[in-house]
Formats: structure tokens, C-alpha cells, sequence
């Protein structure tokens, strides 16, 4: 990932000389394990966990002569040892290294990630509670529908938040489990006992079955977690870029001082970190992709996985650590205008209450069909001659026949749309 989108602490997980040292670590506890079932003198072991290193120039020389990764790097671990070397790899296939030691890299990812998606829902409590009864317009399509609070609405993205923490550290579980089974998954030439005892060492959990790689579907599941967390934040980012339109300008991304939002036009406030959010999202949801199609592999392995992994498994790693930040950095200063959100939902001439007439009408023995046609005819008046819409419920006779003036004024009423809005808040914990 470009350092544009990269954040210190995950960009070092993904680091080569991250991706070597846990190499190694694999390498040492096959190698440990090994000395403690006897299968090797016990100071060999000693000494490679003492001595064995790794010289990243003498592995990019090795490299361009074998043009593998796995034998490069061993040929530079055999460089600080000594006779003890012929000890590491033993009976290993280079995935029984790589798939585990990306196992050992995802974990810790994910433990990142997760505290970013915790930061963020905290943000998002917050400012739900800050606005629990801030009233504006809901809308469908796009247009006014009926009144909410943009409290509500936020506490939406809240368990939407929460649902993605439980995906995401479901994925962790996936993936955060290692294989020490050989070259086609037999364990024919490293006992099964070596590779419980390596991977209860690393503390990960166990492949039941493998061939010569962790299988895939469990890379899927992760970068799917993490795409959906990303479409998540696409959903919101999308919501506040829909109220920092001129026209609505209900709510603006934060926006400091001596930033410019176009270098030709001196007045913009554009909500651009929404959108960069927007943007991200649609690499990760194709990064998604990938990775559901590597889960078809041929028999017991090909490498048409391996090309792929090395850009969306850290990139998508990469990419939602950064969105998420940044839209932690969007709620917690995000600018809510609440007056704006009333001038706004006053600007529908009170057409936000019809579906309280169209009740009131059936209540008093309409059918639904003419009580909608009624209602509907004064409501397109209104729209069209920006006219209130009480007033020519006032002057339709038909209207006034089932509801007298007194009772039309009480259908518009804003407080009727908040009376059960705290549901919400109260199964979210947030009352």
C-alpha cells in the first residue's frame, strides 16, 4: 500500500523484515519442538534460538539466484549458524512456514483493527447520545419521508459497528491458526505431535485438516470481514457527503484551519475524506473478490494464490486501518447543524405528517383508499404551490367533515415522532 494510505504500527506488521522474523520464530519452535520429542540433541535447539538470524541484503542477493523466497531466506538463516543448521526446515515444505507465520501477521493485524473499529463505535456512541433528540428530516429515495433525530440515526451505524467487531474477530479466529503437516498435508515427514506443540507455542490454533497450504476459504472470510467493515463506512461516509450538500448542509466532515477545498475556488468545503472513505471501500470489496477466488486451488496446492496474497492480505490490512481512523476522526469532529435540520424539515410545508391524516381519516371510517386518495390530493397541492399543507386540509370540505380544524393542528405534531425513539438507544445500552 502507498505510505498515503499506510498507518506505522500496521504497515510494520507488513513490513519484509516483519514477514521474515516471523519466518524464523516459526522455523525456531518446529525446531524446539522437535528437541523436546528428542529428535534433536536439545543445545542444537538452544543455540538456533540463541544465534540464528537473518541478513535481508544476503537474502534479496540469494534471491535473484534461486528465485525463491523460502530458499533465500533459509540460506541466509544457515549464514549465522552453524553445523546446527541442517536442523531448521527439516521435513518442513515452505508453506507449513509461510501460511503459519501469516497466521502469527493476522493476528496481530486483526488485534489492530479491532481496537480501531472499538475506537470508532465509542466515537459513534457518543455522538449518538449528543444528538439522541436533534430532530431532521428521515428520507427515502432521497426525499423527506417522515421526522427522525439524527441520534437515531447514528445509533443505526452503531450496531452496524458492533455487528462488524463480532466479524471481525470471528475472522481472527479463522485465520489464526497454523500447519506443520508437510508436503501434501500427510504429516509424513513431521509428526502431527510437532505441529500441536508448534502451534500451542505460537498460540495459535490448529488446521484439522490441510494439504500443503491453510486453506483458503478462511483468507476469504477474513478479507470479507474486513470488505463489509469497509462498505460500512462507504454507507456512512456516503450519509454526511448526502448533509454537506449546499442544499441540505445539515452536517460537514471536519475541516481545518488553512485547508483548501479546491485550488480554484476559494469557497469550498468539500467533504473529501468522505469520499476518499468511499473510494477505499471499492479496492477492498475487489481485494474481497481475490481472495474468494483463491480459494480454488489445484489437488493439494498451486501458487496462483501466492501472487495475490502479497498485495490484499497486507493492503487490505492497510486500507481499513486507515478508514477506519479516519472516520474515527470524522465523528469525533464532525459539525451538526441542528437548526439547519429543522429549517430543512420545515421546508416539505408540513407534508412530513401525512401519514398521521391518512390514520386519522381511516380511523373515523374511511377506507384506506379514499382516506390516501384525500390525503394524497391536498399533499400534491401543497408540494407544487409550496403551499402548507395544513392549511388546505383546512379548506378541503371532505377533510374537515371527519376532522375539525382542533384535530388536524394536533396530527402536527413533531413530538409524536419521538415518543418511541429511545427504544433503540435503550437495546443499544445507550440510554
Amino acid at each position: 500500500m502507498i505510505p498515503r494510505y499506510s498507518r506505522p504500527r500496521m504497515a510494520a506488521i507488513w513490513s519484509e523484515r516483519a514477514k521474515f522474523e516471523r519466518w524464523l520464530e516459526v522455523e525456531i519452535a518446529v525446531c524446539e519442538a522437535r528437541a523436546e520429542a528428542d529428535e534433536l540433541p536439545r543445545a542444537d535447539a538452544a543455540r538456533i534460538r540463541e544465534r540464528a538470524a537473518f541478513d535481508l541484503d544476503r537474502i534479496a542477493d540469494y534471491l535473484a539466484v534461486t528465485h525463491h523466497d523460502m530458499t533465500a531466506f533459509l540460506r541466509s538463516v544457515a549464514d549465522s549458524l552453524g553445523e546446527e543448521s541442517r536442523h531448521v526446515h527439516y521435513g518442513l515444505t515452505t508453506n507449513d512456514v509461510w501460511d503459519t507465520a501469516t497466521a502469527l501477521q493476522l493476528r496481530e493485524a486483526s488485534d489492530l483493527l479491532l481496537e480501531g473499529a472499538e475506537r470508532l463505535t465509542a466515537a459513534l456512541e457518543r455522538l449518538a447520545v449528543e444528538h439522541r433528540g436533534t430532530l431532521c428530516a428521515g428520507r427515502t429515495h432521497g426525499v423527506h419521508a417522515e421526522p427522525t433525530t439524527f441520534g437515531l440515526k447514528v445509533a443505526v451505524w452503531v450496531a452496524e459497528m458492533r455487528r462488524n467487531g463480532a466479524r471481525l474477530r470471528a475472522a481472527r479466529e479463522a485465520v489464526a491458526v497454523g500447519a506443520i503437516s508437510g508436503t501434501v498435508g500427510t504429516h509424513a515427514s513431521i509428526a502431527p505431535a510437532i505441529e500441536e506443540a508448534v502451534c500451542d507455542a505460537l498460540g495459535l490454533g490448529l488446521e484439522e485438516a490441510s494439504t500443503q497450504v491453510i486453506q483458503r476459504d478462511r483468507h476469504a472470510q477474513f478479507v470479507g470481514a474486513l470488505a463489509l467493515t469497509g462498505a460500512s463506512l462507504e454507507k456512512f461516509a456516503t450519509e454526511i457527503r448526502g448533509l454537506q450538500r449546499t442544499e441540505v448542509q445539515e452536517a460537514e466532515e471536519p475541516f481545518a484551519a488553512g485547508q483548501t477545498g479546491s485550488s480554484a475556488m476559494p469557497h469550498k468545503r468539500n467533504p473529501e475524506k468522505c469520499e476518499r472513505i468511499t473510494g477505499l471501500a471499492r479496492v477492498l470489496r475487489g481485494h474481497a473478490s481475490t481472495a474468494l477466488e483463491n480459494v480454488a486451488l489445484w489437488h493439494e496446492r498451486d501458487i496462483s494464490h501466492s501472487s495475490t496474497e502479497r498485495i490484499v492480505l497486507p493492503d487490505a490490512c492497510l486500507l481499513l486501518d486507515y478508514m477506519l481512523a479516519l472516520f474515527t476522526d470524522i465523528a469525533e469532529g464532525l459539525t451538526v447543524h441542528p437548526d439547519r435540520m429543522r429549517e430543512n424539515l420545515e421546508r416539505s410545508h408540513g407534508l412530513v405528517f401525512s401519514q398521521r391524516v391518512l390514520l386519522a381519516l381511516i380511523e373515523r371510517g374511511l377506507s384506506r383508499q379514499r382516506a390516501y386518495e384525500l390525503v394524497q390530493r391536498n399533499a400534491m397541492a401543497a408540494g407544487e404551490r409550496r403551499a402548507p399543507f395544513l392549511d388546505l386540509l383546512l379548506a378541503d370540505a371532505e377533510v374537515t367533515a371527519l376532522l375539525d380544524a382542533g384535530e388536524l393542528r394536533a396530527l402536527f405534531d413533531y413530538g409524536y415522532y419521538l415518543r418511541h425513539a429511545g427504544a433503540a438507544f435503550e437495546r443499544l445500552g445507550l440510554a
